[in-house]
């Protein structure tokens, strides 16, 4: 196995070893500052974090606001003040090693709001931003104005030449790195184009000496790319150091820091990681925010397939083979379906799914009137998460609306991602992990259910396993 040399990253020569930021409150100051402190970079989500009480304790965040508008001007209030906490959080406990990076989303609500207030309440203690989930041309910008490294997080050679060409060239010096995320292998979001197809993965190698030819021609010979989804032992990406062809690169881990002492997510969370098996994580396309994302397929995600399953095309006027009438609402407006989608809904009104629900695809899905009252009640409660949720219909554009009715095949992502890491329920909410995890239960470093601390993971990874 090769030794990992330090390499520059965020202005100081650090092992090339990077912990993956991952959403709500997962990735915090402890977690970052620990992997800071054995040298390496930290990365503390700045999506809707905790912020404390006196006594150190989470604040829960709780939504007083009447109208969708108001409930998001506090959802900013709070994750400016979660990201400052994170920060000083991860600053103290790095104890002046290694690198800190926040980890944000750009298709999430206000970021670039929320990085502005974060960079601005933690001056000096921030040395990199990542950013993902969409285009984010302007997260260059914004980090030149606070004079911080900024980490762009993309699939393919071809979504950087376009934020280059954008955007980035202007603030070269501060691109620190760039971070290629497997969309096929990563956990959370992943960055599938219409072009790929999800069931058919591309060997990363190609793809990545794709990207490093695209940086060279912009000049970008010595700047990292951090591989990401996918590395688990580093002895299996021994070709990949020390490649001519690659350049610089470092190692990017999301889903083992999970299970170590330092993380913040609840045991429950931890001991199901450690039991997974090949295929308990499943690439999917329910998210609001219509991305596909990548998730453990436990209770939660099977209600939503077989939710999806329970539908049907329908018409407001008999049209073709749509004939079959069906009364929807306490009006009893009539639809219409085709012979065939008619027996089909019979068979799952018999079983109790009798409340029809429509979706902004002019479909019908089925669900029982507990779940239909529990989506209407999340849809309602939508405090504006996302720059635009197809679940609740919300946009954080001046009209407030898509403009397409709220999607009740989705769900409210901020509310199972809030539940799982405070209440630690891993069946019924959303359980973002990588395709490696099932590898936790054959590694033998995890036998008998060992959780390392962060120092030792780092160790355990420097050795090759």
């Amino acid at each position: 196995m090769k030794m990992l040399q330090p390499l520059l990253i965020s202005g100081r020569e650090v092992l090339p070893i990077v912990e993956g930021g991952k959403g709500v409150s997962v990735s915090t100051g402890l977690s970052s500052g620990s992997f800071a402190a054995t040298g390496c970079v930290g990365t503390f989500s700045g999506v809707n974090a905790d912020f404390y009480d006196d006594a150190g304790r989470p604040v829960p965040q709780v939504y007083k606001g009447k109208t969708r508008r108001e409930r998001y001007e506090e959802l900013v209030s709070y994750a400016i003040r979660g990201g400052i906490a994170q920060a000083r959080v991860a600053h103290e406990t790095s104890g002046g090693y290694g690198r800190i990076h926040m980890n944000v989303l750009w298709e999430a609500a206000a970021t670039a709001r929320i990085l502005h207030g974060v960079l601005e309440g933690a001056k000096g203690l921030i040395h990199g931003v990542t950013c993902g989930a969409g285009m984010p041309y302007r997260v260059s910008e914004i980090a030149a104005k606070f004079d911080v490294f900024y980490y762009p997080i993309i699939s393919s050679a071809r979504a950087f030449r376009a934020l280059w060409k954008r955007a980035y060239h202007r603030y070269a010096d501060l691109l620190g790195g760039v971070v290629y995320e497997d969309p096929w292998l990563a956990g959370g979001h992943n960055g599938l184009s219409n072009s790929e197809d999800p069931a058919r993965p591309e060997p990363p190698y190609e793809r990545v000496v794709e990207l490093r030819r695209t940086m060279r021609a912009c000049g970008l010979n010595d700047t990292p790319i951090f591989i990401a989804g996918g590395v688990w032992y580093l002895r299996e990406w021994e070709d990949w150091i020390d490649n001519p062809d690659l350049g610089p690169i470092a190692f990017q881990y999301g889903t083992r820091p999970v299970v170590t002492k330092e993380s913040p997510v609840p045991a429950a969370w931890k001991r199901r990681l450690l039991s997974l098996k090949p295929g308990d994580v499943y690439l999917n396309r329910f998210s609001p925010t219509g991305f596909y994302s990548s998730a453990v397929n436990n209770a939660f995600i099977h209600e939503l397939t077989v939710r999806n399953e329970r539908q049907v095309a329908y018409t407001r006027e008999p049209v073709g083979e749509h004939t079959e009438g069906l009364a929807m609402g306490a009006r009893g407006r009539q639809v219409y379906l085709t012979p065939a989608d008619s027996k089909r809904v019979a068979v799952w009104v018999a079983a109790g799914f009798t409340e029809p629900m429509k979706t902004p695809d002019s479909t019908l899905i089925f669900v029982t009137p507990e779940k239909s009252a529990e989506i209407r009640v999340d849809q309602q409660s939508c405090m504006g998460c996302l720059s635009a949720c197809r679940f609740s219909n919300w946009s954080e554009g001046e009209t407030g609306t898509t403009g397409k009715i709220a999607d009740p095949r989705s769900f409210c992502i901020q509310k199972t991602l809030q539940n799982i890491v405070h209440d630690g329920n891993v069946e019924n909410n959303l359980m973002f992990a990588g395709h490696n995890a099932y590898r936790f239960s054959k590694d033998p470093f995890y036998a008998d259910g060992f959780i390392p601390s962060v120092k030792q993971l780092v160790e355990r990874i420097q050795t090759g396993d």
